[in-house]
């Protein structure tokens, strides 16, 4: 805990065998008090690696529900246990567990509500072997959700992210997407809803192992991630309800 809030990592997880176990021993106990990990139908061993390393809270999909299900999933059991912080990290060893200190305290110390790690402030995404394709459409889609939301993030694609209690109260995410657009679309609730987001620098890693969509995903995430910024903008300047960003 820092300062009394009950911090909860939660881990969305899809073919992770062979990096939780590095991602699991870098989070930071001295401050977190729970790790749920929520295995989406993973056809390997994540469960069985989950269980030997002692995660106490881990739940199975039956089916695969996708990116965007399975953090509702993780969200959902982070408040049913009474979490006032959640950190979203994912199990592939991607994003370091090393920033969960300073994610935390940020929200802890009531400075912001929602805090994300930026592969792109700095030089952490090229250097850490993100494609130059996603990172030019990283780029692209960034800079006109700024234009088209009226913010200034140096990135809205992060899947490093850290939420206090009353923002995932808030917030609908649960009509969102069940695919990759869910996070963008918790994005622009969040903005939506006046809640401020800060970023700190992120470095990342790009591997075999580490989860990454293919092209033709990346192709519709981008559509979906252009649609959303337009609604968004139809919301603000027309006064249409939240949920034009349901599915």
């Amino acid at each position: 805990m820092i300062n009394s809030k009950k911090i909860i990592v939660v881990l969305p997880a899809y073919k992770a065998e062979l990096t939780l176990i590095q991602t699991y021993n870098e989070i930071p106990f001295d401050i977190v008090d729970e790790v749920i990990l929520v295995d989406d139908n993973s056809p390997d061993a994540t469960i069985k690696v989950a269980h030997e390393i002692g995660i106490k809270y881990i739940i199975k999909h039956d089916v695969n529900l996708g990116y965007g299900g399975n953090q509702k999933t993780c969200y959902n059991k982070a408040l049913e246990l009474n979490a006032d912080i959640v950190i979203m990290l994912h199990p592939d060893y991607q994003y370091t567990p090393k920033l969960i200190h300073s994610m935390s305290y940020l929200i802890a110390n009531e400075v912001y509500p929602v805090v994300i790690g930026s592969r792109i402030l700095g030089k952490g995404a090229l250097k850490g072997g993100m494609p130059l394709y996603k990172y030019v459409a990283n780029r692209f889609l960034t800079f006109t959700q700024n234009v088209m939301m009226n913010q200034k993030l140096s990135e809205y694609h992060t899947g490093y992210r850290a939420y206090n209690r009353e923002v995932l109260e808030s917030i609908d995410y649960n009509s969102n997407s069940n695919d990759f657009i869910f996070d963008n679309q918790f994005l622009a609730q969040i903005f939506y809803n006046g809640f401020e987001i800060a970023e700190i620098t992120c470095p990342t890693k790009y591997f075999e192992e580490a989860s990454s969509i293919n092209f033709s995903r990346s192709s519709t995430y981008g559509l979906g991630v252009l649609k959303t910024s337009f609604l968004y903008f139809l919301a603000k300047t027309m006064k249409f309800k939240i949920d034009l960003f349901a599915k």
